[in-house]
């Protein structure tokens, strides 16, 4: 039977083998310091080729290609009582193969075009053909500031894959023009290359249209109202006003509010691939004056 946490077990040099799929690789045996000088030991791979000096055994390879490669070094030894089976101690060496991804790309989970603001959204992190998918941190970020790391807790079995990595956001009031962008790092621990393997996103420019609410406005003033959209290609626009009549352009403007200009007025944006629209709510408030009357003594008349 083999034993993992034998006194005298073996010991690799590295003790954890971090290698880029394709590149060259090499660890050390030593399979004891006493307990196998005369008892039989080895090392059980599945690639590449290993030499013998003493108790020490060296194993190479010019072009790791091997997703499910292990590693074993072992030696056997003999039970005390006769009637004992024998057993084996053993080491595994700990190994991860790792692949940086071909891209990264970012975007919205099912939406396309302005956002709304204060309502939630889902940032997602696409990384393609990456391994191991569990090593990877996705981080995202708002211009030069994180506003999120993501990293999934299983295992997907080591070989390339492509994996979204999401986030829920919340934009507000100025982020318009704001640029999201996502970076995928491989945390592959001190073994690893240093710094990170780090493949980037495009950046995301956002659109997040100002919500006036309710608009108050004196009578006679001028009345504007804009709802100017960035998108390519270019997009269309379409007003309904309170009257119910339709305008379309991206702003609109009356150079004298009166009271008929109050009410909801409806802006629809489109550009083929996506659609937004945005409500304004017009309140005009009308002249008033003040009178005042003189103040008159008290008049006695005789």
């Amino acid at each position: 039977k083999s034993i993992l946490n034998c006194k005298d077990k073996p010991v690799f040099t590295p003790s954890r083998l971090v290698v880029k799929y394709g590149d060259p690789a090499s660890v050390i045996c030593n399979a004891c310091q006493q307990e196998c000088l005369n008892e039989f030991f080895n090392l059980e791979y599945s690639v590449g080729k290993s030499t013998k000096t003493g108790t020490t055994i060296s194993w190479n390879i010019d072009n790791f290609t091997d997703w499910t490669a292990s590693l074993q070094c072992y030696y056997n030894k003999a039970a005390e009582n006769v009637s004992d089976p024998d057993v084996q101690c053993c080491t595994i060496l700990p190994l991860t193969v790792y692949k940086p991804p071909d891209k990264v790309s970012i975007s919205f989970a099912n939406h396309t075009g302005p956002l709304i603001e204060a309502h939630p959204y889902t940032l997602q992190c696409t990384v393609h053909n990456v391994a191991p998918v569990e090593k990877v941190m996705a981080i995202f970020y708002r211009g030069h500031s994180v506003v999120g790391q993501v990293q999934v807790n299983n295992s997907y079995g080591g070989k390339p894959m492509t994996h979204s990595y999401t986030l829920d956001v919340t934009p507000h009031k100025g982020e318009d023009g704001a640029a999201y962008w996502c970076a995928a790092e491989l945390v592959l621990g001190p073994e690893g290359p240093q710094p990170p393997p780090v493949v980037i996103s495009q950046n995301m420019t956002t659109t997040v249209p100002k919500h006036p609410g309710l608009i108050t406005i004196n009578e006679g003033n001028q009345l504007k109202l804009d709802c100017s959209s960035d998108g390519n290609p270019s997009p269309s626009y379409k007003w309904t006003l309170p009257s119910g009549s339709l305008h379309r352009s991206s702003i609109l403007t009356f150079e004298s509010a009166a009271a008929e200009h109050e009410g909801k007025y409806t802006c629809t944006v489109s550009n083929g691939y996506w659609n937004f629209t945005e409500e304004f709510h017009v309140k005009v408030h009308g002249e008033f004056y003040i009178f005042t009357c003189p103040l008159f003594s008290d008049v006695v008349v005789k």
